[in-house]
């Protein structure tokens, strides 16, 4: 178990499971690295890091491959591609990788939320959803979701996922972190 002190989680600061995300860190003594970019608005930004036009290029994948690793297509927005640039810089920084939404028959999980559990799957990191409709957390094992009950055991994370978090996602969350730093603050 590692001490709150010694972790940090790294998000957009986007509103719902993103904000509690930040919030739980809070009050566990976690610190807090909140990437966004210009003319985005975001709802959390404790340690918030401006990416530059060069920073979101370093994440840049295209909005085809995108597409084809998440079995659905996107638009072709200019925020869309922004939104999915930075987060590649949550995901690269996180060793370990938290969301909250739905995990979809193809294994893959709804919405942009979705992208950052596909990073985490593709850089190897441990990945883990909370699916918001069955009510448990899965972890990705052997090219599977498995049931399990995580624990933070990284000093880096990344938490992500849905704007629409539920009352039973918020109490995930909050046991997540209790169960792994502790009580909190």
């Amino acid at each position: 178990m590692h001490k709150a002190s010694e972790c940090t989680l790294y998000s957009g600061g986007h509103v719902g499971a993103e904000t509690f995300f930040g919030e739980c860190a809070e009050r566990h003594g976690v610190a807090e690295v909140t990437f966004s970019f210009e003319g985005h608005h975001i709802k959390r930004d404790k340690g918030l890091v401006m990416l530059s036009d060069a920073d979101l290029k370093r994440g840049d994948v295209s909005m085809e491959i995108i597409s084809i690793h998440m079995h659905r297509q996107y638009a072709q927005s200019e925020k869309t591609r922004r939104i999915f640039q930075s987060i590649f810089h949550m995901v690269n920084k996180g060793l370990q990788v938290f969301a909250v939404g739905v995990i979809q028959d193809d294994n893959t999980v709804k919405g942009g939320t979705g992208w950052s559990v596909e990073l985490g799957k593709f850089f190897n990191r441990k990945v883990h959803v909370f699916d918001q409709v069955k009510n448990v957390w899965f972890t990705w094992r052997h090219d599977e979701w498995v049931v399990d009950m995580p624990v933070i055991s990284e000093t880096t994370f990344c938490g992500s996922g849905t704007r629409d978090i539920t009352d039973e996602s918020r109490k995930a969350v909050e046991a997540l972190f209790t169960r792994s730093l502790g009580a909190g603050k």
